[in-house]
């Protein structure tokens, strides 16, 4: 049947789809950050092909959010999404702590805030409450990503890897930041929820 002139077409796939083209870019992408990780820690300088590798994987982020808009998001791609985001990010600062080329402790706040609010998160959802994503933690992983990439991109890492440095800090403070507001926003919806149910 024709859609009418000024209504939008339904989305291809319904919320419990598995198999669609924005999952399945996530999953590609999940599958080759190892690649990336294994770049980074076969060798101690900096290297095009890594920077480039990276950059490519990172950017699918947005090809696959392109297509879950175009075809429908799912609930396997709101869980796949941000895994690939945290395997990318995590895995790459892993490896330049492996090499010497960051610090253990700005990366281990990092990780520990990472699996603390995906816990709280998934903890949240089994009760009910939603705690999406806000645009201030789409630029925390935005400067993640690019803390990473200016540490393997060659004229920086080899002339002025404090840039990267620098990054990784403000990458932090970014992180701690949201991480609070996300435990913020969440217990305020906890206490609304729990009013509504002793006042009815």
């Amino acid at each position: 049947m024709a859609v009418p002139d000024g209504e939008d077409a339904p989305p291809a796939f319904g919320p419990t789809a598995l198999a669609t083209p924005a999952n399945l870019v996530t999953v590609a992408r999940i599958a080759a950050s190892p690649v990336f990780i294994w770049m980074i820690v076969r060798t101690d300088e900096a290297r095009w092909s890594t920077f480039v590798v990276g950059f490519a994987i990172a950017m699918t982020d947005y090809l696959d959010g392109w297509l879950a808009r175009r075809h429908g998001t799912t609930r396997a791609g709101a869980f796949l999404d941000p895994l690939a985001d945290k395997v990318l990010v995590l895995g790459g600062m892993a490896a330049l702590v492996w090499n010497g080329q960051f610090h253990a402790v700005p990366v281990i706040v990092i990780a520990a805030r990472e699996l603390l609010i995906s816990a709280y998160r998934s903890r949240a959802g089994r009760q009910g409450i939603t705690v999406p994503a806000t645009k201030l933690a789409k630029w925390k992983t935005f400067v993640q990503l690019w803390a990473i990439g200016f540490a393997v991109m060659p004229p920086l890492a080899t002339n002025a890897h404090w840039v990267a440095t620098l990054t990784l800090w403000l990458a932090v403070a970014l992180t701690a930041w949201t991480g609070w507001s996300y435990l913020r926003s969440a217990h305020g919806v906890a206490a609304a929820q729990l009013g509504d149910d002793t006042s009815g």
